[in-house]
């Protein structure tokens, strides 16, 4: 027997983000309920476990791990796949119209659960797997960039052998990561190398960029569905790390008092952003680029580093599954309910398709002959 839903809101994950995402599920929830939405909250466990939990809980209901009451999902693969929760007597089938995804970081964010959904033959947001995998891979994106003429500064691999073609100061990044975790900065190569083989957040990979501690964060954020739309520009204020030049961790999830108002939401910032006169419709520009080199879809946001000396704007990273869903951006121009109902839709009706699975005519099989002839001299040298 089916449940009978509209919506799912996926959140949690294995990710160092994983705490964040819990709140921005909770509140993409509580938005899609309010809505009138049937919402199914979904959360996944950093030992690797779904349950569905009950409705509108809190974030306080998470610190000893999965919620009371909870029901463990199976997700299944195979001629039967789907999200199914086992009863006394039989199993219910999960069957949302479409997933909300709202990992942040890790292999939810870097095109993991496209893939599982995919799979799972169920539409789901947050892009294409190879979208997101892109966006999660700072040498592939600014690799990107550059091949896009979208200006950024440079970035290159952190390398126990060959050297940076610029010289340092410089900040360390996680290759594979988010925009706040694990970031270090260092005076030189030799630095960088140790602290990259030291640092768990940099040993899977690092990036190099110059550290320009003048550089002004800005913000834009953009989605795609009905059309492609941005937000107004934004700039983040930076609290107790100004003289690091890094808009931290705690600035961005921790801002604000305990309770309902703290993080993304509340987090101190210029909204529209105080910039010169043209740099907003030069932010607008260069987010839709970002927009269509990716091919993400459903709503991102992308992140820029301001020379307010020079007037130059560049293109720091771009976030496929945003914190908060950006919903605080998009507050001027568009409610929240109509933001994420926008995206389920996209995801919905607008599947991305990946080719047609199955076999051809069979020629390549028929012609192939035994697979012991294929072996033959792979055994190594001789003698």
């Amino acid at each position: 027997m089916a449940v009978s839903t509209t919506w799912a809101v996926l959140f949690g994950g294995p990710s160092p983000e994983h705490e964040i995402s819990i709140l921005t599920g909770l509140q993409s929830e509580r938005v899609l309920t309010a809505a009138g939405d049937t919402v199914l909250p979904i959360y996944w466990a950093p030992a690797g476990g779904f349950y569905l939990v009950p409705s509108a809980t809190e974030a306080k209901d998470y610190l000893e791990g999965v919620p009371a009451n909870s029901k463990s999902v199976e997700v299944r693969l195979g001629e039967k796949s789907g999200l199914f929760i086992k009863k006394r007597f039989g199993e219910d089938q999960l069957e949302p119209e479409a997933v909300l995804v709202t990992l942040h970081g890790g292999v939810g964010e870097g095109g993991g659960a496209a893939a599982l959904f995919s799979l799972l033959g169920i539409p789901a947001t947050g892009s294409s797997l190879f979208a997101g995998a892109v966006g999660m891979d700072k040498l592939a994106f600014g690799g990107l960039l550059g091949t896009a003429g979208i200006p950024s500064l440079p970035r290159e691999l952190l390398s126990q052998t060959r050297e940076p073609s610029f010289s340092g100061p410089y900040i360390v990044k996680p290759r594979f990561g988010g925009s706040s975790i694990g970031i270090e900065i260092v005076d030189d190569i030799a630095a960088a190398r140790a602290i990259g083989k030291a640092s768990t957040h940099l040993r899977s990979g690092a990036v190099l960029e110059p550290y320009r501690p003048d550089l002004v964060d800005l913000n834009i954020a953009f989605r795609t569905y009905p059309v492609l739309e941005t937000t107004q520009l934004e700039k983040p204020l930076r609290g107790g790390s100004a003289e690091s030049g890094l808009y931290s961790y705690a600035e961005k999830y921790l801002a604000g008092s305990a309770g309902t108002e703290a993080g993304l939401t509340s987090a101190p910032r210029e909204l529209p952003a105080n910039v010169a006169p043209g740099i907003a419709e030069r932010a607008d520009e260069l987010a839709r680029q970002v927009a269509e080199v990716t091919a993400l879809t459903g709503v991102a946001r992308v992140d820029l580093l301001l020379d307010e000396s020079t007037g130059e704007l560049f293109v720091n990273e771009v976030n496929s599954i945003p914190g908060a869903m950006s919903l605080y951006l998009w507050a001027p121009q568009q409610s929240a309910a109509t933001v994420l109902r926008d995206a389920l839709i996209e995801a919905r009706d607008k599947r991305f398709q990946l080719p047609a699975a199955g076999f051809g005519s069979g020629a390549a099989l028929r012609a192939a002959g035994g697979i012991a002839g294929k072996l033959v001299g792979l055994d190594g040298p001789r003698g």
